[in-house]
This record gives structure tokens, sequence and C-alpha cells, in this order.
């Protein structure tokens, strides 16, 4: 699978933010405009009632006037602002994907709190953290998409590679709608996750009596009639006001009731506002690779659209938080029996939506932790979707560099390695034996999640990673650094024994002495080449290499470092064979620590 379009990111990222920009103008005039506007309403209203404030009815039918052309202008001027603040947060996002091409990326959410010792390869390959991948990938809008992006970069799973990839190529090449996507989930900072809404909706039970629907509806028609009927002179003042007594007794009998779901809405109406809005996104965008094709399958329903479904649920949330303005609250429950009517109605669709909210909320999170790899690959349009073969050849790749290195001072290497084979890699000190372990087990990692690596041609015969390269004590274990050491090799051999993996190790048993590491060092080994395993293992260990000579799948592979008029000089590039030149000597006198 080749590159995958020509468009230039941070062209494509100026004019974005130049078009936005101007659509900002446009829209600040308009909100002069609509304040101006609403300032002369009241001007008018406030003379209407002066000229005709003699008489009552008239007063009244001004004022309910002024108050609903009010209310309309609000609902525009609000939905004006709505627009500003989505532009703003696009040019946003813009600036920042200029800044991260510019390897500017340090600012950003870097994902600590999902770092794992005990996992397979999370704590040694840079995943999260400050200057990590994760960093570096991550553009999710939702806490929750936060965290399932965190999940695919963890999972290990080599299942649907192919069927990965043509779904973030397609996102690749929807940029407007990914950014769309992001901004509109970034303008509401909900309070409560999906997960505890889902599962509030879940455990919900229901309170209002079946006969609330028809009589609220009658209740309400009786009102307006006797309004009519004293507006006309036909019945009096003392009537309308007993039946507005009648009402609120009716709604306080509930009061404690209406007033806990309202408590709990309160707090989860923005999760709604958010979500109906991104649902509404993706039901508009045609999708044509099969995991977005399923995944949008399964917000659509046959009746209603999601969307609209949800964006009725918000409005219902949003008019039972209104029950706390006095006007709201006392003469609309006198009146309509209000805070019952739409409790009633928040109840029924709980009961007929609650089982279907859970898929619908993780389509929406798929799509915002998705949008993070589409947009990666955009961004590197000279990566290469490694081809997937079932050849002997395991990982086979031609100028892999590290992707978060800066382009200009990236050293490319050619590398592959067939199936049970092991590479054995020494160097000198910073001649890049680290940085290479990392790059390898990044584009792993990278290739089964279905993203592009950062190489010119890239063959892969699929397989999961575990590595040991950051091994620590642990104080709070009271546990040894070799100890640890020993229970991360442990944890690797108990791995293999039930599933296949591409090992990556540098420098094992450094908790213990020299003699004890060569013999221990070389008996792992051995038993890793017994199993038929395949990887790579870095040490300064020389004699560790000797082991190529007696087993045919193991291979020395170096690193080189040399001093040339007093200065250490690396090239950074992968070479068959042993290294013969370390640099800790050199480098002693060098910064005159000894003589």
């Amino acid at each position: 699978m080749g590159r995958i379009m020509k468009q230039s990111p941070n062209d494509f990222y100026h004019a974005q933010i130049e078009q936005y920009s101007r659509e900002i103008k446009k829209l600040k005039k308009q909100l002069a405009l609509s304040s101006t506007l609403r300032i002369l309403l009241f001007l008018l209203v406030c003379f209407g009632v002066y000229f005709t404030f003699g008489s009552v009815k008239w007063v009244i039918a001004i004022i309910v006037v002024g108050i609903i052309a009010f209310v309309v202008m609000v609902i525009r001027h609000n939905n004006l602002q709505y627009q500003r603040n989505l532009k703003s947060a696009l040019i946003t996002y813009n600036e920042t994907e200029i800044k991260v091409l510019l390897r500017n990326f340090k600012e950003l959410p870097d994902g600590s709190q999902f770092k794992n010792p005990e996992h397979a390869f999370c704590q040694d390959i840079d995943l999260f953290g400050r200057g990590s991948f994760y960093q570096y990938l991550n553009r999710t809008a939702l806490e929750s998409g936060s965290q399932f992006l965190a999940s695919i970069l963890l999972e290990n799973d080599i299942n649907q590679i192919s069927e990965k990839q043509k779904s973030v190529q397609e996102l690749a090449s929807l940029p407007k709608w990914r950014q769309h996507f992001w901004a509109v989930a970034s303008l509401i900072k909900t309070e409560i996750s999906a997960e505890r809404v889902v599962k509030w909706l879940h455990d919900y039970n229901a309170f209002t009596p079946s006969w609330i629907s028809p009589v609220s509806t009658g209740f309400t028609i009786l009102s307006v009639g006797l309004l009519g009927a004293y507006f006309l002179g036909f019945v009096s003042g003392f009537v309308v006001f007993g039946w507005f007594l009648l009402g609120l007794s009716i709604s306080g009998r509930y009061f404690k009731k209406v007033n806990n779901l309202e408590q709990h809405t309160s707090k989860i109406q923005d999760t709604f506002k958010q979500f109906h809005k991104l649902i509404s996104e993706i039901e508009q965008q045609e999708f044509s690779s099969t995991i977005l094709a399923q995944k949008k399958k399964r917000v659509l329903t046959e009746s209603k659209k999601a969307s609209l479904v949800l964006k009725q649920f918000a409005k219902n949330l949003d008019a039972l938080d209104q029950r706390n303005n006095m006007l709201v609250g006392v003469i609309a429950n006198g009146f309509m029996l209000r805070d019952l009517s739409i409790a009633n109605t928040i109840e029924k669709w709980i009961a007929n939506y609650n089982s279907q909210v859970k898929d619908w909320f993780e389509v929406i999170v798929f799509f915002d932790a998705y949008n993070s790899l589409g947009n990666y690959v955009f961004n590197h349009q000279n990566h290469v979707f490694p081809r997937l073969t079932n050849e002997s050849s395991l990982l086979t790749i031609e100028g892999s560099g590290h992707p978060l290195l800066p382009p200009d001072k990236m050293v490319r290497n050619n590398f592959e390695i067939n199936r049970e084979e092991f590479f054995i890699i020494t160097g000198a000190n910073m001649a890049g034996k680290s940085t290479f372990l990392r790059t390898v087990s990044l584009h792993i990692v990278m290739a089964n999640i279905g993203l592009p690596v950062c190489a010119t041609s890239a063959k892969y015969n699929p397989i999961k990673l575990i590595t040991s390269m950051r091994t620590t004590d642990s104080l709070t274990d009271d546990e040894s650094y070799f100890f640890s050491e020993l229970k991360r090799l442990k944890f690797i051999v108990e791995a293999i024994e039930s599933d296949e993996y591409f090992i990556i190790l540098d420098e094992i048993l450094k908790g213990t002495n020299s003699t004890d590491k060569a013999i221990g060092s070389r008996k792992f080994i051995e038993k890793l080449v017994a199993g038929n395993s395949t990887g790579i293992v870095a040490t300064h260990d020389l004699s560790l290499c000797e082991v190529a000579k007696e087993l045919p799948t193991v291979k020395n592979y170096y690193f080189d470092a040399r001093i040339e008029d007093g200065e250490l000089y690396f090239d950074y590039t992968i070479k068959p064979g042993v290294c013969k030149n370390m640099n800790a000597s050199f480098l002693l006198k060098k910064m005159n620590i000894i003589d």
C-alpha cells in the first residue's frame, strides 16, 4: 500500500485559518447587529407598555409578544455565538497542527495516566508521557475518546490490520470533517463521563404515574380556555386563581422526586447536547471502509435518526432544568403541571432508548479516537503503510526512522529480520542502539493499529510485541532492581509459551556482576532461540555475540563510533558484525573526569 494523498498539510492548515478568520469577522458583525436589535426591541416594548398603560389586556399582550420576539432573537444570537465559537475552535485546531508539524507538541495532553509498567511494551517505548508518541498522536476531544485511543495503542492486536489501514486512510482524506467533529466535541465540557451516564440510565427507576400524560395535556387545554375566558370577561379572576392553586397542589405532591431527577439530569444534559451533534456528524458522512461503515450502521435506526432522538432528550433535560426559573417553576406548574409532564417524557425516553445509548456513545468515542489516527496519516503523507505478507521475512523496512525525530536530523536505516531469527546488537554508548530498538518497536505497534510507518517501504508479517528495556526497582514493593528484571524476563517467558511475540530486550541482567550477567544472558538468549522466538537484544557484552557462531538463527549487528581529531562521531547506521569501538573511557577523559 503506497502513500495516500498529495495535499500539503501545512498549506491546508494555513488556508483553513484564513477561511475561518474571514468567517469570524462576518459573524462578529452579525452579533453586533443582533445585540442592537435586542436593545431596540426592549425599547419598543417599554414604549408600548407606556402608551397602553391604562389597558391591562394591551399591556399583557405587548409584554407577551415582546417576550416571544425576544426569545426568538436570543436563540438566533446564541446560534451566532455558537458558530463564532466553533470557528474559533477550528482556528485553534489548525494552529496546533502547524506547531505539531514543527515537532512543537509537548504542551498537549501526554497520557501519563495510561502508563502501565506491567504491560507488554508500554513502559519501554515512550508510548505515554511528555514527548511521547501518544502526545504527538492524540487529538481527541472527549475524555472517553482519550481512553479509547490509549487502549488502541495498548491492545497488541494483529487482527484486521488491512481493514484498519483502509479506515484510517479514509479518515485521513476527510480533514474538514475530522476537524469539525473535534470542534463540536470541544465546545461542550461534560461533567459526567459517558460510562456513568449509561449506568445511570440503565439503573433508573421511574416514579411518574401512568395517567400524567393525558391529565397534563387536558389540564393545559383547560388552563388556556380559562385564561381566554378571563380576558374575554366570561369568568372571574378567582376561578382562574383557584384552578392555578389546584395545579400547584398536584405538582407539589411530586416535588421532591422531580427535584431529585433534576439534580441528576442537570449533570448529564451537556453530554447529550454534545453527543447528539456528534451523532449527527456521523449520520451525514458517507463511509466506504468496512470498519467505519459498520460503526455508522450502529447509530442508524429504522424509524428516527439517533441524533434526533438524542437531541429531543437533550431538549427535555434542558426544559426540566428551567424549572429553577420562578416564572417557569411556579406559573407553568400551576397551569400546565409542567414538572410532571416533562419528567414523564424523560422517563418514557429512558424506557425506550436506554439500551441503545451505550451503542451510540461507543460509536462517538470510536470516531473521536480514530480521528486522531486519520489526522496522523494526513500529517505524514511521506510515510508508508506496510504491505502485509505471509512470507518468512517478518519485517523488511527501507529508510526506517523514528517518527518523533525531526526529518532533517533523522538517520534512516534498512532492516530485515525473518521469523525465528534473533539479532544481537552491540555498539558504543550513544551510538543509536536504544533509538533503533524503540523505532522497530514503534513500527510494530503502529503497523498493528493500522498506521503507516516512518519509512520509504515496508513489508510486514504481523506479530505481537513484547519488550524489556526500562526495568526499575520498586521501593513501595521493597523490590530490588535485579528482582524486578527477573520478574520481567519471567513475564516474557510465560507470554511466549501461549502466543507468538517479537521480543525486544535492552541490556538484560544489568542488576548483577559481569561474569554472572554474561552467563545468564547467554542462557536466556539460548532459551528464547530454542523456543523459536524472534527478536532483538542490545548489549555491551561482546561475549554474548559468540552465540551466533553456534546458533545459525542468531546474527550480530552493531552501531559504530569513531574518534577523529579528538572528537567522537556517530553515523547511527546499523551494520552486520560486532562492534569494536567503545567510548566510555574517551568520554571520561573528554569531560575531564579522569586523566
